[in-house]
């Protein structure tokens, strides 16, 4: 599989209703397979004929059909959506995001149509606002570089930059007969200007820090405001007069916005609530409450009857408009995704992020499982133990904890780390768990009875990931000075530094053969390593965020990547795709010669119902292999013969054990021994099988 399929190529899709729900293979990008979570929410809009509700996220803008609340469409191709708008006819969605651009989509096929782009003056930075003139003619669009451009919705091209603002432009809007533009900016001014000249009317002072959001009533005679400092602010759009100073809210404000008949109007912000007021004597109506983060967007349905909200909690909120009362949830979306980890069995994937809780998922059908509730802040890092009955988790309360994955119950607390854990990590035979810390150190631990037992140092910033080789012979650790360190952890040796990542490196994981090394990163990508050598192999940049974890399912066929962005990708992965395509015999290249004779740890495992053995010899040795129970009796032997010295790691040089014993008969589920005789050399380990 060559580099290109995993560059970021997004697409549209429009689905016909049989396969509406199955969103998890929508807009993917070229080489995932599914996708876990539709991202963190950033606004939320019904379209004009009231028949869509639009949801702007990190990944794209959903579509739902408000008779069903399915998602219908999504739109896909930017690298996050701040800000998008409808035309006025429905036809058309106007979409700002990062890197600086305004994309036009087709609101019914999902195809896209235009990019706004390439001006001489072009934007600069990030546009988080846009909104369409009524006559459909004109976009208005606000940047993160203070100005405001005005563009002709039907070619693309720039008609006039607007300047004025000394921060950034949060929101614009138009008045209902289209001659004035209002803009919010950060320099907590609300600005007037003639919608065709660019003539700049008037200036509304009165907030005290940055303005989040602007809003004509339907009929145009009052602007409505709202920001940092917590209160709504009516005004007369003529004369620039304050009309209403209204209070409540207890935190920052993020959204207004009037219902259509322009009688009440609802405010949102981060205090976790929504009120609704009426629009002519400034009275408070009701308080909606039910979120349990900010709420970045609400926005009326077309009748008037139903109150839409979007918010940093990652669910959707419908709510009767009359009196308050919640209606429906729509879940599905996600908030940052700090860790995702593959259960032992292949069966269940656990992520973690924002909300301090690990959330458990069925790896074929992306189905939500569990949650446990977890730490007192943060959860950065979940890992499972070899047996897949423990979790392991880091926080940013600087400890990790152990919980048992079949109920969620708390079994121990490790203390030592005198900062945030930022991962955690099971040794292959679940006898020991290693942490990395934003104290620049990793640690080793008995896991057992969690004594404190190793600290490597040698990274210059904080540790944000670690993880062990499946012989357990080395340690891999991520750093904020966008290193990989590689350790020997029987000694705390450094013993190879890799270094291609231009950003902090979040997360890294072995493949289950120890060939290759993944790792994610703040620069967005996930790159591949030769584990051995430290060479780069490959990069995969696919994510609109923040790479902060990577994982291999068991058999080593998928590769999971979490993102900032919320959502999680899943990856086809072979070593042929990292290594290029070699014959079916080669080994694994290993510099210089191999000092010593070792067992390493099978993998899978745990698994189900075959396994590999791996092992190196330091000099020519008749070989065998003793498989014992948990009482020691011998379940099979594995007479290999005569071997030279060298490296027996991959499928096709490792020794093979099909999960049957002498007479052919498969072995019941438990933990089994195997034992490596080579010459004068014996070591034994532990597996297990789970059916």
């Amino acid at each position: 599989m060559k580099n290109a399929m995993f560059l970021l190529c997004f697409y549209a899709l429009s689905l016909s209703p049989s396969i509406a729900q199955d969103f998890a293979q929508w807009g993917l990008p070229e080489g995932a397979t599914a996708r876990l979570g539709k991202g963190r929410i950033s606004e939320i809009k019904y379209s004009p004929d009231g028949t869509r509700l639009a949801v702007a996220s990190s990944i794209g803008i959903w579509l739902y059909d408000t008779a069903t609340h399915h998602v219908a469409t999504l739109l896909a191709g930017h690298t996050y959506v701040d800000s998008f708008a409808f035309s006025p006819d429905g036809r058309i969605i106007a979409c700002g995001s990062w890197p600086a651009s305004i994309h036009l989509w087709d609101a019914k096929s999902g195809e896209h149509l235009r990019t706004f782009s390439g001006i001489p003056d072009g934007i600069s930075d990030l546009v988080v606002s846009v909104a369409f003139s009524p006559d459909g003619r004109t976009i208005a669009s606000g940047s993160r570089d203070k100005t405001i451009r005005l563009w002709d919705a039907d070619t693309g091209n720039h008609l006039r930059t607007i300047t004025g603002h000394t921060n950034k432009v949060n929101s614009v809007a138009f008045s209902p007969d289209g001659r004035t533009l209002a803009s919010g900016s950060e320099d907590a001014s609300i600005r007037l200007w003639d919608a065709d000249t660019g003539q700049h009317l008037r200036t509304l002072r009165g907030h005290s820090n940055s303005v989040y959001s602007v809003a004509f009533s339907p009929g145009g005679r009052t602007i409505a405001s709202a920001g940092w400092d917590t209160n709504v602010r009516l005004w007369n759009p003529d004369t620039g007069e304050l009309l209403r100073l209204l209070k409540g809210h207890t935190n920052s404000l993020k959204s207004v916005a009037f219902s259509p008949d322009g009688r009440t109007f609802a405010s949102a912000g981060w205090d976790q609530t929504i009120r609704v007021w009426n629009s002519n004597n400034g009275k408070h109506l009701h308080t909606l409450s039910g979120h349990t983060g900010w709420v970045n967007s609400v926005a009326f349905s077309l009748d008037g009857s139903t109150i839409a909200s979007g918010n940093w909690d990652a669910t959707i909120r419908l709510w009767n408009a009359d009196n308050g009362k919640p209606l429906r949830t729509l879940k599905g979306h996600r908030f940052g995704v700090y860790s995702v980890a593959f259960s032992p069995d292949g069966r269940t994937i656990a992520s973690t992020g924002w909300d301090a809780t690990i959330r458990l998922w069925n790896a074929d059908n992306g189905k939500h499982l569990q949650a446990i509730a977890t730490h007192t802040d943060l959860v950065y890092s979940i890992a499972f133990s070899p047996d897949g009955r423990t979790i392991a988790s880091g926080s940013l309360d600087a400890t990790i904890r152990l919980w048992n994955a079949d109920n969620g119950k708390h079994i121990r607390t490790f203390r030592g780390h005198t900062d945030a854990v930022r991962s955690v990590a099971f040794s292959p035979d679940g006898s020991t768990l290693a942490s990395g810390s934003g104290d620049k150190t990793v640690r080793l631990w008995n896991a057992d009875n969690g004594k404190h037992v190793r600290t490597f140092r040698g990274h210059t910033d904080a540790v944000r990931s670690v993880a062990f080789s499946p012989d357990g012979l080395t340690l891999a650790s991520g750093s904020v000075d966008t290193t990989i360190l590689l350790w020997d952890v029987s000694t705390g040796k450094h013993l190879k530094r890799l270094k291609e990542h231009s950003n902090e490196v979040e997360s890294v994981a072995f493949s289950p053969d120890g060939r290759a090394l993944a790792s994610g990163s703040g620069d967005n990508t996930v790159r591949l390593w030769a584990a051995d050598t430290g060479e780069h192999l490959q990069t995969i940049a696919a994510h609109t965020g923040s790479v902060v974890s990577v994982g291999f399912s068991p058999d080593g066929r998928t590769l999971a990547s979490g993102s900032g962005d919320g959502t999680v990708l899943l990856w086809e992965f072979s070593a042929s795709t990292a290594f290029g395509v070699e014959p079916l015999g080669r080994r694994i290249t290993t510099l210089g010669i191999i000092k010593r004779t070792a067992l390493l740890q099978n993998y899978p495992n745990p698994f189900n119902p075959e396994t590999w053995i791996p092992y190196q010899l330091g000099n020519e040795a008749l070989v065998a292999l003793n498989i014992y129970d948990q009482s020691g009796r011998i379940v099979r032997t594995l007479d290999i013969g005569r071997q030279n010295s060298g490296v027996y790691r991959d499928k096709a040089s490792a020794a093979y054990w099909d999960g049957r014993n002498q007479n052919g008969e498969r072995v019941i589920s438990g933990t089994y021994y195997y034992q490596l005789r080579a010459g004068d050399y014996t070591s034994l380990r532990r597996m297990v099988i789970v059916k």
